[in-house]
């Protein structure tokens, strides 16, 4: 038993300092178990304005980004289109030949020299000529002409919406594809309306007649013309007169082979220079990439729409922060660290960049369908553009929310008392 003086004070000593637990600890578990991240939510979404403005430069910036994006890999996409729409595992070519467009003619005895080449189960001529078709009013359109080789087909469309491609043999005969159709479309006396072509149709090539016996499905070239099928032998003659007019050998490897093992063979063997599917498409897109201004114009709109997104999206957040200094200030005071305050400014900046990344993608995704409908540039919204885009959103949003941590890090909690 004691009655001490010292003993007697334990026990208030003790309630005194359970009191202080009492009014510190809990405001700070409070703000640890989320209530400040709750404060930070009501208070972005609360600022409407600023919210918008922040909105709206982070949405743009997803918008632009994505949507050029999009479009620059769809009209790259277009620049090896022949390897789309012509198939074939092994393309020969001239020695200097650097990409899929730039076809440089061969002599006729090729063919037969990539045929005798070990591992190569056939080989086919194929030409390619750019040239112009009249149409039924004389207006004149560029088409993009498809020689194959009547015997074996290959390098046929593979996918024919009408038609038959066995009548390609026939006589004067050709296949268009359904941009040709559209694009090449005869006026119908009748009704005067524009009538696309179809099976049975007729338009002149070099000034011999080329009835349509067949449509089909093709990807649009870089050109922009229409693929207009034919046999080899019936090519050069709607083709303007040249001396060589054999513009690839395609081949296929033995079975058992591999293409790449039979390339390196034939380029060995022959001294022209055999690609793989791959390598000729790969060469071309870097060919285009390196050698015209598409990537630095699409690129520099790119740029542009992350540096917009940066600027506006961090000047106002830095003023939101401004007009809730006197609160993250009050929350200072209450216990909150420099620490916790900024995680909460990540999480405002965060939220709003993926509420911008969501609608600004969105918006891209609706505008690249319409602009598909209406025969537009391409639209091809890889997942890496996606991804990619998503990136740099996120960037901008950490951006932004460093502009104001550097401002709430100098913020004194005694801001708070005074007038």
């Amino acid at each position: 038993m004691s009655d001490s003086p010292a003993a007697a004070a334990a026990p208030h000593e003790k309630h005194a300092a359970g009191s202080r637990h009492a009014r510190g600890l809990p405001v700070r578990a409070r703000l640890f178990n989320g209530g400040l991240f709750r404060i930070g939510m009501n208070m972005l979404f609360g600022d409407r304005a600023k919210l918008a403005m922040l909105l709206c430069g982070m949405t743009f910036s997803a918008l632009l980004m994505s949507q050029q994006s999009s479009i620059f890999f769809g009209i790259m996409g277009w620049t090896y289109t022949p390897l789309v729409n012509i198939r074939s595992k092994i393309w020969v070519s001239d020695s200097k030949v650097e990409q899929v467009n730039d076809a440089k003619p061969l002599r006729d005895t090729d063919v037969n020299r990539v045929r005798s080449v070990d591992g190569v189960a056939w080989a086919a001529p194929l030409h390619t000529s750019l040239t112009q078709a009249r149409l039924f009013d004389g207006n004149f359109k560029l088409i993009q002409l498809i020689g194959i080789d009547a015997s074996t087909l290959a390098g046929a469309p593979a996918v024919m919406v009408s038609g038959d491609l066995e009548a390609l043999r026939l006589p004067n005969t050709v296949i268009i594809d359904e941009f040709g159709a559209e694009r090449l479309a005869r006026t119908d006396p009748a009704t005067g309306k524009q009538v696309k072509l179809g099976v049975g149709d007729t338009f002149e090539l070099n000034d011999q007649e080329a009835r349509i016996v067949g449509v089909c499905k093709a990807k649009r070239s870089f050109t922009g013309g229409p693929f207009v099928y034919t046999t080899y032998d019936r090519a050069i003659r709607y083709s303007p007169g040249q001396r060589r007019t054999l513009s690839f050998v395609l081949a296929e490897p033995a079975a058992g082979e591999q293409p790449e093992a039979v390339a390196r063979r034939i380029s060995a063997t022959t001294g022209l220079r055999a690609w793989t599917e791959d390598a000729l498409s790969t060469n071309t897109f870097w060919w285009y990439w390196v050698n015209t201004g598409i990537p630095v114009s699409f690129g520099t709109t790119i740029i542009l729409g992350l540096f917009v997104g940066i600027a506006v999206s961090g000047q106002t957040f830095y003023a939101f922060v401004l007009d809730n200094l006197k609160y993250l200030a009050a929350l200072k005071a209450m216990g909150a660290t420099t620490w916790m305050l900024c995680r909460m400014l990540v999480l405002q900046a965060v939220t709003a960049g993926l509420i911008g990344y969501g609608i600004g993608v969105g918006l891209a995704s609706i505008m690249g369908r319409k602009m598909a409908e209406k025969g537009m540039p391409p639209f091809v919204m890889y997942p890496e553009i996606l991804i990619g885009t998503f990136l740099l959103i996120m960037g901008i949003s950490l951006a932004s929310a460093a502009i104001g941590i550097i401002r709430v890090a100098r913020l004194d909690p005694a801001s708070v008392f005074r007038g």
